[in-house]
């Protein structure tokens, strides 16, 4: 992946266009670790400092993709559903206190990014989104909620990272399938 990125950066600035961004889109499944999320880190390290140089030399962000549905319908009932759809909770961890599933997901990824030398490249979450139909708590109710609280929170950012974070909803309905995979 990293040669590939580094040749399409390197023919857009010989052709004038140095201006765009190219940058790679992960899943919550490259941490081997996540919980709490100063423990994050990536089930396979060796790739991080190549690929986090580039993206923070060309000003990149990392794209993730941060479905706290799919977190929450892995975790068999240990998630509470507030904390998943981004409803006034009370913390639930020790350091920076997290009050919901998408901030503690979402840093998680910038602890891992940290350990390899990505302290420096920017998230920019480019899918989330709650299922309408086809799962456990997948319903509609549940997805105009979450879109909703989503919307509403992520101009205050992270714990960690307390600015506003560029986010991307997927779908306002997103099929089974989908997360069969994530």
């Amino acid at each position: 992946m990293l040669p590939d990125m580094q040749n399409l950066n390197n023919a857009l600035s010989a052709a004038g266009f140095g201006n765009i961004n190219v940058s790679t889109a992960v899943k919550m499944s490259v941490l081997a670790f996540s919980s709490p999320p100063s423990s994050g880190a990536f089930v396979d390290p060796r790739h991080g400092p190549h690929r986090f140089g580039l993206l923070a030399g060309t000003g990149s962000p990392l794209l993730a993709n941060i479905y706290p549905y799919c977190a929450y319908r892995g975790a068999g009932g240990n998630i509470d559903l507030n904390y998943a759809l981004l409803k006034p909770s009370s913390p639930t961890s020790n350091g920076p206190e997290y009050t919901n599933l998408f901030d503690a997901m979402t840093d998680a990824m910038y602890s891992a990014m940290e350990k390899v030398g990505g302290s420096n490249v920017p998230i920019v979450v480019s899918e989330s989104g709650w299922p309408s139909d086809g799962g456990f708590e997948a319903m509609v109710e549940n997805t105009q909620t979450y879109n909703q609280n989503l919307i509403d929170h992520v101009g205050n950012g992270t714990p960690k990272r307390p600015w506003a974070l560029e986010t991307y909803i997927f779908a306002m309905f997103i099929c089974r399938q989908r997360h069969e995979t994530e």
